[in-house]
This record gives C-alpha cells, sequence and structure tokens, in this order.
C-alpha cells in the first residue's frame, strides 16, 4: 500500500494537516494532491474541528508542481497537465468556513504560494523565500493568479509574476501575502497565538467575516450598505449573539457550538 504523502493530525479542536512529500520538496503530485483533498474534506467535514492549520514537513513547505511527474505526462502524451486538484483544493480553502491558518515551514514556489495565498492567516519562517517560477519554464501561475492575485493587487502581481524573481519573508508579509514573518524558532509560537485567537470567535461568525472580506470589496456600495444591513441583522438575532452577549454580562467566555 502507497504510504500517503499528507497527514492529519487533531488536537482538540485543531486539525493539522501536514505536506510530507520530502522525496520531491513536498511537490504538488497527483497522490500529494489527491491526500491533501481527502484530509481538508475530513477537516472540514469534522463538526468538533474549528481551526486547521496546513504546513509542510521538512525545510521547504511546497515547490510547486511535480516537474518529474509533468514531463512523463508530456512525453507519454497522457494528456494530464499541471497539478491536479488544486482548483478543487484552493476552493476548498478560500470558501472553508473554518479558518484555514497557514505554518509556512519553508521555501515556496510556483502552485505552492496559491496554497500560501489560500490560508485565511499565514506566518512563514524569516529564512523562507518565494516565487512565481513559472515564466522561466514556459509556463504561467494561471490557477493560483485567482488567490494571489486578490492578495498582492495588479501592480506588484504584474512584476513577481513577469520576472519570476524570489522575495524573502519580510517582502511577502509586507506585500499581505502573508501576515508576520519570524525566527524558525518563534514560528509555532506565532501560529499558536492565531489559532488561540481564533478559538475565542464564534463559529458562524467567523465564517461570515471569511465571506465578507471575500465579497464586500466586489460589491457596488450600494449593495454592499443593504447585505451588510440584512447581515448584521441576522447575526445579532442568533443563538451565538445571544450566548456572546450573555457569557459577556456573566463575565464568562462562551461557549460556543460546533
Amino acid at each position: 500500500m502507497t504510504a500517503e504523502l499528507v497527514h492529519l493530525d487533531l488536537a482538540g479542536a485543531v486539525a493539522t494537516v501536514t505536506l510530507d512529500s520530502p522525496s520531491n520538496r513536498n511537490a504538488l503530485s497527483r497522490q500529494l494532491m489527491a491526500d491533501l483533498d481527502r484530509h481538508l474534506t475530513a477537516a472540514l467535514g469534522d463538526d468538533r474541528v474549528r481551526v486547521i492549520v496546513l504546513t509542510g514537513a521538512g525545510p521547504v513547505f511546497c515547490s510547486g508542481a511535480d516537474l518529474k511527474e509533468q514531463r512523463t505526462a508530456n512525453e507519454s502524451g497522457s494528456g494530464q497537465t499541471g497539478p491536479g486538484g488544486l482548483v478543487s483544493t484552493l476552493k476548498a480553502m478560500w470558501n472553508s468556513p473554518k479558518p484555514v491558518v497557514g505554518r509556512i515551514n519553508g521555501p515556496a514556489r510556483a502552485g505552492g504560494l496559491g496554497l500560501v495565498a489560500a490560508c485565511d492567516i499565514a506566518v512563514g519562517v524569516d529564512g523562507a523565500t518565494f516565487g512565481f517560477s513559472e515564466v522561466r519554464l514556459g509556463v504561467v501561475p494561471a490557477i493560483i493568479s485567482v488567490v494571489c492575485l486578490p492578495k498582492l493587487g495588479p501592480t506588484k502581481g504584474m512584476e513577481l509574476l513577469l520576472t519570476g524573481e524570489p522575495f524573502d519573508a519580510s517582502e511577502a508579509a509586507r506585500l499581505g501575502l502573508i501576515n508576520a514573518a519570524v525566527p524558525a524558532e518563534k514560528l509555532d509560537e506565532a501560529v499558536g497565538g492565531y489559532v488561540a485567537q481564533l478559538l475565542k470567535g464564534a463559529p458562524n461568525a467567523l465564517a461570515e467575516c471569511k465571506r465578507m472580506v471575500r465579497e464586500v470589496p466586489t460589491m457596488p456600495m450600494d449593495e454592499a450598505f443593504d447585505r451588510m444591513a440584512v447581515l448584521s441583522a441576522r447575526l445579532f438575532a442568533s443563538e451565538e449573539a445571544r450566548e456572546g452577549m450573555t457569557a459577556f454580562a456573566e463575565k464568562r467566555s462562551p461557549r460556543w457550538s460546533a
């Protein structure tokens, strides 16, 4: 039986999904993408899970597409091109009602940047580098542009996608691709801090916040005000709001349901 290339670990309300394919620097092979999709689906469907952490094993987070696998597909004429399953994975992360926190343990290239950008919050180690290397291979970062460009913007996005030049974690944080760059020995502390903050929030409120951040900037102002007024009224009348306000009045932590 083939060993899985992605692991899922559950600790309390936190599911950690770990890319673990050291032979190809956690590249997006078809097996890795299938394993990743399976574990993300499991974490999203588990009522015990409130926060998902995505990370990599070893010194690299993700090196992008599995080029050896791609060359084999090209030579065989199988027609299987690009990282299989990446669209569904990025959609699942982007639309997940549960916050996804990226623990970026090392360099990320090409498709690996799509995984970084699809996280809601991401922390990278200082030594990590990032790069859209696709043009130097004769391809383009087509699929990942959907999640990367909203964070980078058109001006910097144009520069990074056209040049393929790598950039460091501090620059990635300055651009908004990740939230913070920290020394390696502080990575778990920083990720844990974000996770602890997220666990204080109500599950449905967190899901609606994610939706707002994605959708409000794309709406005309009048539509945005109309839709957000309806959302506000609905949430203020919700069971979560009643529990949150009662807990505040009673000076205790809220007891959120899944």
